[in-house]
């Protein structure tokens, strides 16, 4: 430690003083350069604890979603689920059963369960219902007979997939018409609504669509098809009679009913619709989504709903979804047959091949007609209607092969048309198909689903966009295109469910019923609950607390049911990349972005925020330093004249230290008081969260900052020999050699200030190092956590921040690259000066100093580059194609802040005394 008198203390802050007062122009400039430190690491480190405030309010604000855990059955998570932290989007849609009810209550009654909301699955019920299509228009009514042909078009996947169907027929005559009240085959005779009582023939085989009377009153049969033994709805075959009534009206009978009228003529194409239908909890579900709240017609689902015996079926309470999300709609193109054309007296068996086999004329009108409307017709109470439950199909889970670039591509599998049974499939279900369709046969006897009420999936509880979680219990998973390509295709539009099970984007249930329902009678099973979504009760934002709460409910749900448990907590959307086969019926191959559930974002973000912070402070620390450092070795080699002279009289080495390293940190204090004041007002102004506690830290960050930056020149200085003043600053070559080009010249400058040379390459190769390992991180933070929707909208939160310590970066290490060169300039102005005398120009001397720059820069760009990759390996973990791209564009920012940093040295040439630095010399 060193040690003074009284006296000597005295004379030592004079000498202090006086020597601050009297290069006042020297002090000022290191007091503004602690002030830019001191206040710059002030400022960035606030921003960079204000970015940490911003990335944990966003991941606090939306780390919450409908649920915290994904239970699942044993076996069900896929391998790729597994290796990538994910959780598929069609997680739920294909379980069918898996837990027990004794499961669900170790579940329910786990202490920190909040809710346990139960999903049990049973599969697609099928039901039809009819495309309406006005042909008022197309009817010319001064025909006294005429037959409209109507053509369907089947489409699906946004206009991609279209089928012809088989073609039906309306029968339109002016003659008095008379229905069968009931065609019983056990009878020989048919009764019809005009008293007419007919035997029966084998033309029309037992059905006769109505009977055409003559002016006579004669009757003549017109035999009535309608065919039921097809595969798909594309196979459908009708024909319908109808009488225009000489008022304009139109007159028809169905289903055994007494004739209509009707001021408008509509046809139709008969639709199969597969619901998806699933049981819950009630007072769970309303808990978990407000699903009580959602309910826009009817009732809301009670816990005491069960299914009740009826005389002809049994009837199966429901909740319908009033959304179908299906895209699959129908177009009909509508011409006329000839007039000659015969239809009385044909066979059923035939009569659909003759008309179809007739040669339509021009088309007349074509009409499209959406899925949503034969919804609408599903939901109205219609017994006809009913979707029937005796049975189910039931779709798998669709299975992937990786690619080598990471594209998910969907495997495809034979067409399960006989799954239907007795059902007619929908028209899809020969296509290119994603999934294996079977048949659930639950119970023999009839039951059928009984709407009580209809619910609004847009009216749900509402949870972030970026935190979200597979929910197929009320919305289909979006599935957009992930090329220009794919897009086009798909109109800019999701790919929606296609009202094809077998196929890839699986609507959701469209039905919910009581999950106890399904706990007895004969749709009760061993295992019905197909996924419980648990959501921990205390949990608020991101923190610690919370994470380890959801961590131990999790942990006790594995260990005492033994069932797949997914932590949701914290997740977030990240699109995958799914290869989709080129289907039968027109659509092309589909590269799409589908929306999986990644794990865990939250806790990554919030981890790699915290390391960034660090590893951001310290590198603004030590590039402070280093500016500060080579500030004060610049003020004392300026004074090397004056410290030998002291040591020429007589003041020992300690003292002449002691004087330095007081006068620095006086300075520093100085800057600290200052930075004190400014601080905050600048945080203000920049947006910067910066404390009043925080911004006092200037004053021991720029006395800290000062002792560092001066304790090596002091040592330097209280070396000093007496003799030091006679000594030249640059030394002489010790072989001396023509230099033929300017570039020459500069290398053999460089080497005769070896010290300087190196201290200004290892200035810029700190700052290069710095800036190399600062982008690395920056970019191993963005790495970290975009790609998902959380941490995107956090990576533009922060994107400012990292700029701005960039930019702070690269200034620092050009002013530290800019003085080497100043202090070579001055400690050369001589020779500088005789050159100029010998004839060099201006320009010429500005050559030789910026190529001593850009030696300066070359060197250090090349050594800071390295050492900053192996500083980034260490922090991120490894070398990659990334970081090394890097390191070179950082070595050559380097070389470009060199050569710029030498420019202000060599604009200062043209102020060279030349004569009185001759005169001197």
């Amino acid at each position: 430690m060193i040690h003074a008198t009284g006296e000597e203390d005295r004379a030592m802050i004079r000498f202090v003083w006086s020597h601050v007062r009297g290069r006042a122009g020297r002090s000022l400039a290191l007091l503004a350069g602690v002030l830019v430190a001191t206040t710059g690491f002030t400022v960035l480190s606030g921003t960079t604890a204000t970015a940490r405030l911003q990335v944990t309010g966003v991941v606090s604000e939306n780390a919450r979603a409908a649920y915290d855990i994904l239970v699942r059955p044993v076996g069900t998570r896929l391998p790729m689920e597994t290796d990538l932290g994910l959780v598929q989007p069609h997680a739920m849609s294909a379980l069918y059963g898996g837990i027990t009810m004794r499961q669900y209550e170790q579940v329910q009654h786990l202490a920190g369960v909040d809710v346990a909301a139960p999903v049990a699955v049973l599969g697609y019920a099928n039901t039809r219902y009819f495309s309406a299509f006005d042909i008022t228009d197309v009817v010319d009514p001064s025909l006294d007979g005429q037959i409209i042909r109507i053509d369907p078009t089947f489409s699906a996947d946004r206009g991609l997939s279209r089928a012809s169907g088989q073609p039906s027929f309306v029968y339109i005559t002016k003659h008095r018409l008379s229905w069968p009240i009931l065609e019983q085959s056990s009878t020989s005779r048919s009764t019809f609504f005009g008293g007419e009582v007919l035997g029966r023939d084998e033309v029309c085989h037992g059905s006769v669509a109505a009977l055409d009377l003559d002016a006579a009153g004669q009757p003549t049969r017109i035999c009535g098809i309608y065919s039921t033994s097809v595969a798909t709805e594309r196979g459908f075959n009708t024909v319908e009679v109808v009488r225009l009534r000489p008022d304009g009206k139109f007159e028809r009978g169905r289903s055994a009913q007494p004739p209509a009228v009707t001021d408008r003529l509509v046809a139709t194409v008969r639709r199969t619709l597969s619901v998806l239908v699933a049981g819950i909890d009630p007072v769970a579900e309303d808990r978990l989504v407000g699903l009580r709240n959602a309910v826009d017609t009817g009732r809301y689902l009670t816990p005491d709903d069960r299914v009740t015996p009826g005389q002809d079926f049994s009837a199966l309470p429901v909740l319908a979804s009033s959304r179908s999300y299906i895209d699959s709609s129908v177009e009909a193109a509508f011409s006329r047959l000839p007039p000659d054309t015969p239809i009385a007296g044909i066979s059923r068996f035939d009569l659909g091949s003759h008309l179809g086999a007739v040669p339509p004329g021009n088309t007349l009108a074509r009409q499209s007609v959406g899925g949503e409307p034969g919804l609408q017709q599903l939901l109205a109470d219609d017994p006809a209607n009913d979707v029937r439950m005796s049975s189910f199909v039931r779709a798998g889970a669709p299975q992937y092969d990786r690619a080598p670039d990471g594209t998910l591509v969907v495997r495809t599998v034979d067409p399960s048309v006989s799954a239907y049974d007795t059902f007619v499939a929908p028209w899809q279900s020969d296509d290119t198909t994603f999934r294996t369709l079977t048949e659930e046969v639950r119970t023999r006897q009839f039951i059928a689903g009984r709407v009580v009420g209809t619910y609004d999936p847009a009216k749900l509880r509402a949870f972030s966009e970026l935190s979200r979680v597979p929910m197929e219990t009320y919305e289909p998973p979006g599935v957009t295109g992930a090329d220009q390509r794919s897009k086009d295709l798909l109109g800019g539009n999701t790919l929606a469910p296609e009202g094809n099970p077998s196929g890839y984007v699986a609507a959701p249930p469209l039905l919910l019923t009581n999950l106890a329902a399904l706990s007895s009678g004969e749709l009760s099973s061993a295992a019905p609950i197909s996924a419980i979504r648990v959501r921990v009760a205390d949990v608020t934002g991101f923190t610690e607390t919370s994470r380890e709460r959801v961590r131990v409910v999790a942990e006790q749900i594995a260990t005492r049911t033994g069932l797949e448990v997914d932590i949701t907590y914290g997740s977030s959307a990240t699109p995958q990349t799914v290869e989709l086969a080129a289907g039968v019926y027109g659509r092309p191959v589909l590269h799409l972005n589908e929306g999986w559930s990644k794990k865990g974002v939250a806790a990554a973000i919030v981890n790699a925020v915290d390391r960034k912070s660090v590893v951001l402070f310290l590198l603004v620390l030590v590039v402070c330093t280093l500016f500060l450092v080579n500030a004060v070795a610049a003020a004392v080699r300026d004074r090397r004249s004056e410290l030998a002279v002291l040591a020429c009289l007589g003041w020992p080495g300690r003292r002449i230290g002691l004087a330095i390293l007081a006068e620095v940190l006086g300075i520093g204090l100085a800057a600290g008081l200052l930075g004190l004041g400014i601080s905050a007002p600048l945080g203000i102004i920049l947006g910067v969260r910066l404390t009043w506690s925080h911004a006092v830290l200037a004053v021991p960050v720029a006395l800290g900052l000062t002792l560092v930056a001066g304790i090596v020149p002091a040592v330097r200085a209280a070396r000093t020999h007496p003799a030091g003043a006679l000594h030249p600053a640059v030394r002489r070559p010790r072989r001396p050699r023509r230099a033929r080009t300017v570039l020459g010249l500069a290398l053999t400058n460089l080497g005769r200030v070896p010290g300087r040379t190196l201290l200004g390459t290892v200035a810029l190769a700190i700052g290069v190092a710095a800036l190399s390992m600062l982008m690395a991180v920056t970019f191993a933070f963005r790495g970290a956590i975009v790609g998902t929707a959380l941490g995107d909208v956090v990576s533009l939160r922060v994107r400012g921040v990292d700029t701005v310590a960039i930019v702070a970066t690269v200034l620092f290490s050009a002013v530290a690259v800019a003085d080497v060169l100043y202090l070579n300039i001055r400690d050369r102005a001589h020779e500088l000066a005789s050159l100029q005398a010998a004839g060099w120009s201006a320009a010429a001397l500005g050559r030789l100093v910026t190529y001593e720059g850009l030696c300066i820069g070359v060197l250090g760009a090349v050594l800071g580059a390295g050492a900053g990759l192996a500083g980034a390996s260490l922090l991120v973990g490894g070398i990659s194609a990334g970081l090394v791209n890097v390191g070179v564009l950082t070595a050559l920012a380097g070389v470009l802040v060199a050569a710029a940093s030498a420019a202000v040295p060599a604009l200062l040439l043209r102020r060279l005394p030349v004569a009185q630095l001759l005169a001197e010399e």
